[in-house]
């Protein structure tokens, strides 16, 4: 700060925040500089604070400044302030809010990332929404942003569905096949497959040994299989840039890669893992195995890649594909995964430290189950599907627009209670009606300015240059204020990686903006259009079509369409 007396130069300022109270009666902006800097600047919290305000209150556009409790500095503003943000806003249009914060890094999201054995699930639909939101929040403010789906094509699972296909290939082909095995993909929509299969190929698989037609079938049915993948991801609006494929990794020589790259950092060895701790398994064999040594990159313990038998683990191709995709760029690796997943991040993480030697940073996000629920009781299992109930069949019954908002109203890694009822209904309790319809009111009421008033600025940057002074009322003022509030938003809510922020802004900012709508009803001098009046509604005007912007804005994130009227 320059003066005797005053705060020392150097100081950390991460843990310095600038925000909104909770209570508006506080002022318009608090700060705890004061709390967080009085420690390293061997001051009292409270000295520190008064120096500070001291400082603030000759600064632009502050109107008040007041220091409460053991140190907070809260801060009033000008009018003027709030009136030339709308200015912005109106300028900036939909894509208010965006920024360069990114600075272009670039960022891989994977998600769905579901095994190809089956169409998605309702429970599927969180991890794809969570991900395909949260890859477009990084791009706004930024960030060069991959969206990816890793094609689990390699394992067992898919080994099964293969069989499970060639089952209903021969039911297709006139065979009766009773009972489907223990262990067999029993949904009716490999039906259609097998159907396929057969029109495809005839007889040519029958009575042939397993050998001769697995590799075959197994392919067809992947392809089956991603069919129904893709179209329900499109059903959703979910369109991914890159799709991997783990069998095409591992045939083309990935794994050893990976195993090359550790080894040339004396990060693999041979040795014998303890039994787990606690238990010893009646088939527990210490067996010698080829070992990454993750436990010098913060893991419990160190992991295989090769069994005894020389096959590859889990592990191995799952380092492979992230050594992948740091190679084709990611600076950042974002992976969106169940979540009974959590006892994979420590050697994950242990591995993209190692492969990239900590230059690419690793971030998972888990998204708990969805339960599904009609009249306030679970919903059954689907027919068609036999175990689960399809994302399809929920956005057949709700609209994809309805899903995907839904499912952004809670933090990823809580769970969701999704209601078929409560979904629809039009109130403020259903969140995604709620906002929607700020932005179709705001929208009715442009419209009928242009009918009522055609001689009053309808472009938003002429608007932006009116009497925005004009607009002096509390609820004005609050709106421009939320408004003010959301390019901050939006980079807060991408750096902790958390889109379900920008769902409870929106949900607050409608609320604010029906709530002076509701009072222009009962006040005649707070109506948007005052034909009398043209200054006054044409800077009313302004802010409605700035509130249209920013809920555009925000459910552009979405992936909502911003409606133009309810239906």
């Amino acid at each position: 700060m320059g003066t005797a007396g005053e705060l020392p130069g150097g100081l950390d300022l991460g843990r310095v925040t600038v925000e909104p109270p909770r209570d508006a009666a506080h002022g318009d902006l608090s700060t705890n500089a004061a709390l967080v800097l009085a420690k390293p600047a061997g001051r009292k919290p409270r000295d520190v604070a008064e120096a500070l305000a001291a400082r603030l209150a000759g600064a632009p556009d502050v109107t008040e400044v007041s220091v409460a409790g053991p140190g907070f500095i809260n801060l009033r503003l000008a009018e003027g302030l709030w009136q030339r943000c709308l200015g912005d806003v109106l300028r900036a249009g939909p894509d208010y809010g965006g920024s360069t914060l990114g600075a272009g890094r670039k960022v891989n999201v994977e998600y769905v990332s579901t095994n190809p054995t089956g169409p998605l699930t309702i429970g599927h639909a969180r991890g794809a929404v969570v991900g395909d939101a949260l890859a477009s929040l990084l791009a706004k403010v930024g960030f060069e942003v991959t969206r990816e789906y890793y094609i689990n094509d390699a394992g067992a699972q898919v080994d099964t569905l293969a069989r499970s296909t060639h089952l209903r290939y021969r039911e297709a082909l006139g065979e009766t096949i009773g009972e489907i095995p223990e262990g067999y993909y029993p949904g009716d929509y490999l039906k259609d497959v097998g159907r396929a299969l057969a029109e495809r190929d005839g007889e040519r698989w029958l009575g042939r040994p397993e050998p001769e037609w697995l590799d075959e079938v197994r392919r067809f049915a992947i392809d089956a299989m991603m069919g129904l993948i893709r179209q329900g991801l499109a059903d959703i609006g979910i369109r991914q840039d890159v799709f991997s494929s783990e069998r095409a990794l591992v045939e083309s020589g990935g794994v050893e890669a990976v195993l090359e790259t550790l080894e040339a950092r004396d990060l693999v060895y041979t040795g014998v893992l303890e039994p787990p701790k606690g238990q010893t398994p009646e088939d527990w064999e210490a067996r010698p195995q080829t070992l990454f040594r993750a436990t010098r990159f913060g893991d419990d313990v160190d992991r295989p890649l090769k069994k005894s038998d020389g096959s590859w683990t889990y592990l191995a191709p799952d380092m492979a594909y992230h050594l992948d995709k740091f190679r084709r760029g990611a600076e950042i690796m974002i992976d969106v995964w169940g979540a009974d997943h959590g006892g994979y991040v420590k050697r994950m993480t242990a591995a993209v430290e190692a492969l990239t030697e900590g230059k690419a940073e690793f971030k998972v996000l888990f998204c708990q189950l969805v339960k599904l629920m009609r009249h306030g009781e679970p919903v059954k299992m689907s027919k068609r599907a036999g175990t689960f109930v399809t994302l399809k069949e929920v956005v057949d019954e709700v609209g994809k627009d309805v899903l995907r908002f839904i499912m952004l109203t809670r933090k990823n890694d809580a769970p969701l209670d999704f209601d078929l009822e409560g979904v629809l209904e039009k109130s403020r309790d259903n969140p995604v009606f709620y906002v929607q319809y700020a932005h179709a009111r705001a929208r009715s009421v442009l419209r009928h300015a242009a009918a009522e008033l055609p001689d009053l600025p309808r472009d938003p940057t002429a608007l932006a240059e009116g009497s925005l002074d004009l607009l002096t009322d509390s609820d004005e003022l609050a709106l421009m204020k939320r408004m003010a509030e959301w390019p901050r938003l939006v980079e807060s809510a991408a750096e902790a990686y958390e889109p379900h922020r920008i769902a409870f802004f929106l949900y607050d900012f409608a609320a604010t903006f029906h709530g002076l709508w509701t009072r222009g009803k009962d006040e005649t001098a707070l109506r948007f259009l005052l034909p009398d009046e043209p200054e006054l509604t044409a800077a009313r005007l302004a802010l409605v079509q700035a509130v249209a912007f920013t809920v555009a804005s925000g459910l552009q994130i979405f992936g909502v369409e911003a409606v133009e009227e309810m239906r």
